[in-house]
C-alpha cells in the first residue's frame, strides 16, 4: 500500500505533519480529516523521491522547462479589472456547477474572454492544469490578477472536494465587492466633477477675465487707489499669470510630496486613521472597511481556510493600515488560543453592534455564518452612508462653487461701485 505524507492545520491553526499508508490520495484526505487536521498539502512519497532525483540528475529538457515556467511572457505582465475578473469567476464556477469538467470550461472560456490579457492567462492557467498542477498552484503563478484570498480558496475548494462550492462564494464575494465600489465611486463623481468645474473657472477668471478688467480700472481709477479686497484679487491674478510655471511647479511638488508622505508607515497610518474619521466620507469609509472585513473573513472561514490564515489574507487584503493593525491584534489573540471579541472591541474601530455579534457566532460555532449577516447588514449601511454624504454635499459644493465665483466678481464689480458713488457725489454737488 503507498505511503502519503502530509502536511495539515489543526484547530487552532498549528501546522501538523505525519505518514498514513492508504490506497488513494482522496482516502488520505479523509483520513487527515478524520483526524481532525485540516490537509493543506498531500504527496505520495515513492512519487516525490524519483521527481527529486530527476530535479538533480535530470536531462536538460527538464531544467529548462522548470527556467522557463517562471519567466514573464508578454501579455502577463498587466493587470485585468475587478470587473472582467469578477464576469470571468461567476462564468467558470457556472460551467463547473453544470458538470463541465475544469480544464474544459477554462478552454471554452479561453476563446470567448475578449480581454487579451486574461485571454493568455486563462490559456496559460489551461496549460499548468492540463500539465499536472493542481488549479491554485496555476493561478499562483499569477499574483498581478489572483491575490491571496483566491488563491486560498480556490486551494481549500479542491482539497475538500467542493471546488464548484467556493467559485460559486468567490464570484458572489466579488460581485458584492465591485456592487459597494460602484456605489461609492458613483456618489464621488458629483464632489469630483463639481471640484474640476471650479478650478477650471477659477482658472479661466484668473488668467483671462480679470486682467481684462484691470485694463479698465487703469483708465478709469484717475489715481485713486482700488478697494483693498480689490486690490488681492488682482495680485493673485497677476502672482498666477507671471509664474506660471512656478505655480503648477509647487502645485506638482504639493501632490508628489502628499503621495510620498503616505507610501511611508507614519503617513499611511495618519492619512488611513484621517479617511475614517474625516465628515461625511469617514462613515462610507469605516463601513466599506468592515463589510469587506467581514464578508473576507466570513468567506474564508466557510470555504475550508484555517483561522489564522484566513486572517492572515484579511490583514493583507483590508485596503486601511487601522483595521490591518486591528485583524493583526486578532491574529496575535486566536494564535494565543484566546478570543477574536476581545482585541476587536479594544481596537476602537469596530461599533459594539459588530463586536456583540462576533462574539455570539463564536459562542455558537456559527463564526463565518455570522461574519455574512454582518457584511449584509453593512451593505445597507453603506448604501444609506452614501445616500447621506451624497445629499450633503450636493448643496456643500454648490455654495462652495458659489462662494468663489461670487467672490471673485464682488472683487470686480466694487471699483465701479465705488467709481458710480463718487460721480453720483460729485453730480449733486455740482448742482448746488
Amino acid at each position: 500500500m503507498p505511503k502519503f505524507s502530509y502536511v495539515a492545520m489543526d484547530q487552532k491553526g498549528k501546522e501538523q505533519k505525519g505518514t498514513i499508508e492508504v490506497a488513494s490520495q482522496n482516502e488520505a484526505i479523509g483520513r487527515v480529516k478524520e483526524m481532525g487536521l485540516f490537509p493543506t498539502k498531500i504527496v505520495e512519497m515513492d512519487k516525490a523521491k524519483p521527481e527529486k532525483k530527476a530535479a538533480t540528475a535530470g536531462s536538460a529538457k527538464p531544467a529548462a522547462k522548470k527556467k522557463g515556467k517562471g519567466m514573464s511572457v508578454p501579455g502577463f505582465g498587466g493587470k485585468v479589472k475587478s470587473k472582467v475578473l469578477t464576469t470571468f469567476t461567476r462564468q467558470l464556477a457556472t460551467l463547473v456547477d453544470a458538470g463541465l469538467p475544469l480544464l474544459r470550461g477554462m478552454r471554452v472560456l479561453e476563446k470567448q474572454e475578449r480581454n487579451p490579457t486574461l485571454k493568455s492567462v486563462i490559456g496559460e492557467l489551461a496549460l499548468s492544469v492540463e500539465g499536472g498542477s493542481t488549479f491554485s498552484e496555476a493561478l499562483a503563478q499569477h499574483p498581478k490578477i489572483f491575490n491571496r484570498l483566491y488563491v486560498n480558496m480556490v486551494k481549500a475548494g479542491e482539497l475538500g472536494g467542493v471546488l464548484e462550492v467556493v467559485l460559486n462564494r468567490l464570484a458572489e464575494f466579488q460581485e458584492k465587492a465591485q456592487k459597494i465600489k460602484g456605489k461609492v465611486v458613483a456618489a464621488m463623481f458629483y464632489p469630483v466633477a463639481v471640484m474640476i468645474v471650479a478650478v477650471v473657472i477659477m482658472g479661466v477668471l484668473v488668467v483671462v477675465v480679470i486682467p481684462k478688467f484691470k485694463e479698465v480700472f487703469a483708465g478709469l481709477g484717475e489715481g485713486r487707489p482700488l478697494p483693498a479686497f480689490t486690490q488681492l484679487v488682482m495680485n493673485i491674478s497677476d502672482a498666477v499669470r507671471n509664474n506660471i510655471i512656478v505655480t503648477t511647479i509647487c502645485v506638482v511638488a504639493v501632490v508628489i510630496v502628499f503621495l510620498m508622505f503616505i507610501k511611508t508607515k507614519f503617513g499611511r497610518h495618519v492619512w488611513d486613521k484621517f479617511k475614517l474619521k474625516m465628515p461625511l466620507i469617514g462613515p462610507v469609509v469605516s463601513k466599506v472597511s468592515i463589510s469587506r472585513f467581514t464578508r473576507t473573513l466570513g468567506t474564508l472561514v466557510s470555504s475550508g481556510v484555517p483561522i489564522l490564515q484566513a486572517l492572515t489574507i484579511v490583514r493583507e487584503t483590508s485596503g486601511n493600515v487601522i483595521i490591518a493593525n486591528a485583524v493583526t491584534a486578532v491574529h496575535d489573540s486566536v494564535k494565543e488560543g484566546e478570543t477574536i471579541t476581545a482585541p476587536l472591541e479594544a481596537s476602537g474601530v469596530f461599533p459594539p453592534m459588530v463586536v456583540s455579534m462576533v462574539d455570539v457566532g463564536e459562542q455558537t460555532g456559527a463564526l463565518p455564518e455570522m461574519m455574512m449577516k454582518i457584511a449584509d447588514n453593512f451593505d445597507d449601511e453603506v448604501d444609506n452612508a452614501v445616500a447621506a454624504m451624497t445629499s450633503l454635499l450636493e448643496p456643500i459644493m454648490i455654495v462652495f462653487l458659489a462662494v468663489i465665483v461670487g467672490s471673485i466678481v464682488i472683487a470686480m464689480f466694487l471699483p465701479l461701485i465705488d467709481l458710480m458713488n463718487n460721480l453720483g457725489g460729485g453730480g449733486s454737488g455740482d448742482k448746488e
